[in-house]
């Protein structure tokens, strides 16, 4: 794109993202209602979520647990003492007209997450992108537009507030971020992390994840910040990639034009490929902060933050170093396996039941994950299970069983088909003195083909090879096929 090329010449873009992550607590942050998504609307609901008078918050522990196990996670620091905040903020479908958030002592504070970029050749380029804050707050209720209006596009509103009260981490990075691919990454990476934990499932189409962009121009060189831009309404990592790729092109034709930028939050339209003005940014003074008052402060102490700390494990970038450096992983390998920790974890299975790593990788980075991206299924949904993977790849290595055999079957060992069953009867021709008469009958069988690979078309060897594979039924060993008809035909 010419932006692309502007912005690294002439422009630099400021980027910084604020992600609200629903927590998967069983009930909401200050009541008992279920989280559930997709009930019908308005049955997940109680006086508490509903602002009704007279009713008090009580915090959902889980939900303190969940956002200290994330900021540590992100190599936060952990606030031992913290508090929520009144944070008021009219909208329809915020029963109270306030929201219960943090503010000037958030739970956890100053920490990173490293974000991966691989180029074109499988090169990885690593870099930290700081966490300016984690905070723990309520999130708001759902407003559906209906009926239809030439002007305004619906003629009433509905709300379910069965999202109201579900609990929310807000994570807000430093502004360390120069590109959409980056931000697309960090997003990623972000759900990763939240995902190896267990605290969120992160899936945006639900709205568990949502990221809001800060983004703001400058020239290469200046120190001061440019006008800062928020972009709302992507449901995509691919969605905020190209926000941000359109709002630093609008951006810097803005600048060049002497067109002033004016602080806003816009909103990024799918179908037009571009954002919209939507409305002035409010401050940090518009929302009237005070404490809540209902909500006694927060404590963490030593003893609990130790347990959750030993409670995280292994994170992704920490499993992509290990596979690199201690496997021999290519980064392209360890980024696929590392993506959902139940792929990282079937890999590790079959490695420990004696399989060779980068053959195990090779067998769920390609066959396996295609075969689940057709049929729309997770790692833990397959019949073949890390024991059986770990059999048939020592079954190739031993000579017994070929590649082509394996893959043949593999549709019958992923729907739980034993190795043992699968092949049966279908061990490796190994025996010259088998072989060799194949060869021969094949070879007599096609004396055009004889006469032309003879003539100089030596690519027919192919032919010859596969001809006895297929009369055997994929049975003979290719090595010793491929030396005996090359030894026929030149006889």
């Amino acid at each position: 794109m010419t932006a692309a090329t502007s912005v690294k010449t002439e422009y630099e873009a400021i980027i910084g993202l604020e992600t609200h992550c629903q927590l998967s607590t069983n009930t909401k942050i200050f009541s008992t209602s279920s989280t559930a998504f997709g009930a019908d609307p308005n049955t997940n609901i109680d006086p508490v979520c509903m602002g009704l008078p007279g009713v008090l918050p009580v915090l959902n522990q889980k939900v303190l647990e969940y956002a200290v196990k994330a900021g540590l996670a992100l190599n936060c620091q952990i606030a031992r003492y913290s508090k929520f905040d009144r944070k008021q903020y009219f909208y329809p479908d915020l029963p109270k007209n306030y929201q219960i958030s943090q503010y000037d002592l958030p739970i956890a504070e100053h920490g990173w997450l490293e974000i991966e970029l691989v180029d074109a050749d499988g090169n990885p380029t690593r870099k930290r992108i700081g966490i300016t804050r984690l905070h723990m707050e309520e999130d708001a209720g759902k407003l559906v537009h209906a009926g239809s209006d030439r002007l305004s596009g619906s003629t009433y509103s509905l709300v379910d507030y069965n999202r109201a009260g579900v609990p929310l981490v807000e994570i807000v990075s430093e502004p360390d971020i120069r590109s959409g691919q980056e931000a697309a990454e960090y997003a990623q990476e972000l759900r990763r992390i939240l995902r190896y934990l267990g605290v969120s499932d992160g899936n945006m189409q639900e709205g568990s994840l949502r990221c809001d962009v800060n983004i703001s121009i400058r020239p290469v060189g200046q120190k001061e910040f440019g006008t800062k831009v928020e972009i709302k309404n992507m449901n995509s990592f691919n969605a905020i990639q190209r926000a941000i790729e359109y709002e630093i092109e609008r951006q810097i034709a803005a600048v060049e034009t002497g067109e002033r930028i004016i602080q806003e939050t816009r909103l990024w339209e799918e179908g037009s490929q571009r954002t919209i003005s939507m409305r002035s940014k409010e401050g940090s003074s518009d929302y009237r902060y005070f404490p809540e008052p209902d909500l006694a402060p927060i404590e963490v102490s030593e003893a609990q933050l130790n347990q959750w700390r030993s409670q995280i494990p292994e994170l992704p970038a920490q499993k992509r170093h290990r596979y690199e450096s201690e496997l021999g992983l290519s980064a392209y390998d360890t980024r696929v396996l590392t993506e959902e920790s139940s792929a990282s974890a079937y890999f590790e299975a079959v490695i420990a039941s004696g399989a060779n790593p980068k053959t195990a990788a090779n067998w769920i980075t390609q066959d396996i994950a295609a075969y689940l991206n057709k049929q729309k299924l997770s790692i833990t949904e397959i019949g073949l299970t890390p024991a059986n993977l770990a059999e048939v790849i020592k079954l190739i290595e031993s000579g017994k069983i070929s590649n082509a055999q394996a893959k043949q079957k593999l549709p019958d060992l992923l729907t739980g088909l034993s190795p043992e069953k699968a092949f049966a009867g279908q061990e490796l021709i190994t025996d010259p003195s088998v072989l060799e008469p194949i060869v021969e009958e094949v070879i007599a069988a096609n004396p055009k083909e004889l006469e032309k690979y003879r003539s100089g078309n030596i690519n027919l060897k192919g032919f010859f090879v596969g001809q006895v594979l297929k009369k055997t039924n994929k049975r003979a060993d290719p090595k010793i096929t491929n030396e005996l008809v090359e030894k026929k035909l030149n006889g």
